[in-house]
């Protein structure tokens, strides 16, 4: 499907960049602002104005990301990798705390967190090993085990922030692009077995005291809802008292009393389904579906090995995003401190989706471009 505008309208580089994915992409940024400002009770500085300003900001990044060509990424996939990877250290050394978790590198005029940026660069990477890796390697143990290398490394690192959502990100994409490259669907089931027989193990030795009780919490939401269950029990209410189409813009209670925490951040689906109801869920789940889609469209016509893994792999780290928050703030999966992309407040997981849409369209553009030739 052609997203462009027709030529001659307006200047070349302008008229090839995919509009239909770009007006999506700000029409849930948009959606965002206008919960942000209505979890703020009407004041647009507090939240929605910060947030406007950084998403046109990482929009025109990228944009920007968009015109570079698609061999730069290929190229730089793996020492972008390692640099984000020596970042990871310098946080365990240097790193800012904050929250109680040590995840930022203050730099002075930005504080970066490293541990978002390894989401789209585990992505890249692998998907560069295995373009490079010769076709009769891929169901032997040389296919897998630095593979498994370069997930586990930085996923422990995160681990040590701690920061349980990052690291299970990291995981889920990388082991995405494992898949699709084509490594034995038997190496994933004995994993997966090992992995269910390691979860006790982990919950009792591994796991921090906050994040056990939010896997028991998940396990009995009801068990203590004035204490661990609180979050997910006031989400609950206020995604049901929304009904089919809200209780109206700026009407919502639970968070405007500021019964549900976190409205304005991993929680802001509940917030927006208490005053625009079921259909504003719809309307996000059929928008960020169709973003999916069309990543997911750009790795089937990609021509290149590392083109199909990356925007596949680009694509499901946009649906894990999406797809773990929703269930958290519906109370189908723990609560680990993944946000909704583009409509969270927040500019670190805004940053790192924008990277992932600017890399995709920059795909994209190379598939069209050799299309036409």
């Amino acid at each position: 499907m052609n997203n462009t505008l027709g030529p001659g309208l307006v200047p070349s580089p302008i008229a090839q960049l995919p509009w239909r994915i770009i007006l999506l992409v700000v029409a849930i940024g948009v959606f965002g602002l206008l919960v942000l400002y209505s979890a703020a009770s009407g004041d647009i500085r507090k939240w929605a104005m910060p947030q406007g300003i950084r998403f046109f900001a990482f929009l025109a990044m990228a944009i920007v990301l968009s015109r570079i060509p698609e061999s730069f990424w290929a190229m730089g996939a793996l020492p972008g990798y390692v640099a984000i990877l020596v970042m990871l250290i310098g946080v365990e050394l240097l790193g800012a705390v904050a929250g109680g978790s040590q995840r930022w590198l203050d730099l002075g005029i930005i504080r970066l967190q490293p541990s978002e940026l390894m989401k789209p660069a585990i992505v890249l990477a692998l998907a560069r090993f295995y373009e490079v890796l010769p076709a009769g390697e891929i169901r032997r143990f040389a296919a897998i085990w630095p593979a498994a290398v370069m997930i586990g490394v930085p996923a422990a690192l995160v681990m040590l922030q701690p920061d349980l959502g990052t690291a299970l990100m990291i995981v889920a994409g990388g082991i995405t692009v494992m898949f699709l490259a084509g490594v034995p669907l038997r190496l994933f089931i004995g994993g997966a077995l090992a992995i269910a027989v390691a979860v006790p193990l982990i919950v009792n030795f591994v796991l921090h005291d906050y994040q056990r009780n939010r896997v028991l919490t998940f396990l009995n939401p009801e068990a203590d809802p004035l204490g661990t269950g609180y979050h997910i029990s006031q989400s609950k209410i206020a995604i049901g008292s929304g009904g089919i189409f809200g209780k109206g813009f700026l009407n919502g209670t639970q968070s405007h009393l500021d019964y549900l925490p976190e409205g304005h951040t991993d929680f802001a689906l509940a917030t927006m389904m208490e005053e625009w109801g079921l259909m504003g869920g719809l309307f996000v789940i059929i928008a960020y579906l169709m973003l999916i889609r069309w990543g997911i469209g750009v790795g089937v016509r990609a021509q290149s090995r590392f083109a199909r893994l990356a925007a596949a792999g680009l694509s499901t780290t946009i649906f894990f995003y999406v797809a773990i928050n929703m269930a958290m703030v519906m109370g189908l999966a723990p609560v680990v401190g993944i946000p909704l992309p583009l409509i969270s407040f927040g500019g670190t997981a805004q940053m790192t989706v924008l990277i992932c849409i600017g890399i995709l369209m920059s795909i994209d553009r190379q598939n069209r471009r050799i299309t036409r030739w």
